[in-house]
């Protein structure tokens, strides 16, 4: 079908990450991923998924907010027409990216969460440096962090590329969370740290988000 995704699920929560934490927001998540982060708690959106409408996919949104994720949700060219429908049903968008492809085409009301993949993911070499130079003011930029190096990483990049709206968020029961917030107060970075709340209420092997 010409105006269709490949899907994994749909369904409603409440945002766990992110500015948007807590917002209740309706998931959309797409089939399909370039990347195979080490630490990757989606691993079931890597399959083909189920083909769905972008009117049957707007027909299933409950909430104020939307989030569009995956898998990785830009290796699908139809994501586009879907964001932009969502757009003009008045909803609020995020696009959960994992920063290997370009964003460029994405609509401008679009809020991108844009990770950035630290050493520990073993998915470095990947990051599309060029998509930060296309970061707007209402866009995130993530970077998960599994221990000291990717620490480091992040801050050299955060400084390097004058980063701002930066998340740091630690690897879900491998990275500890006081550690990570005492680098951030000793080094005085200007972040947000950035847990994955879903875990804390739901099982996360089936409310990762």
């Amino acid at each position: 079908m010409e105006n269709s995704l490949n899907i994994i699920e749909v369904f409603h929560s409440v945002q766990g990450e992110s500015s948007f934490t807590g917002l209740p927001t309706t998931f959309i998540r797409l089939a399909a991923c370039n990347l195979r982060c080490v630490w990757c708690d989606t691993s079931y959106s890597f399959g083909r998924g189920e083909p769905q409408t972008i009117e049957a996919l707007i027909n299933q949104v409950q909430c104020p907010y939307v989030c569009v994720t995956g898998g990785e949700p830009l290796l699908q060219k139809n994501v586009h027409l879907l964001m932009s429908a969502l757009i003009e049903k008045g909803v609020t968008v995020s696009l959960e990216t994992g920063g290997s492809l370009p964003i460029q085409n994405v609509h401008p009301k679009v809020h991108v969460i844009l990770d950035i993949k630290c050493p520990g993911s073993g998915m470095s070499e990947k990051n599309l440096w060029s998509n930060l130079e296309l970061l707007k003011p209402i866009d995130e930029v993530k970077f998960v962090i599994k221990d000291a190096e990717d620490y480091e990483y992040a801050k050299d990049i955060l400084q390097k590329y004058a980063l701002t709206n930066v998340l740091f968020s630690p690897v879900f029961d491998e990275m500890d969370s006081q550690t990570l917030v005492e680098w951030i107060l000793r080094d005085h970075l200007p972040v947000r740290l950035n847990l994955q709340t879903h875990k804390f209420i739901w099982d996360p092997a089936t409310k990762g988000v």
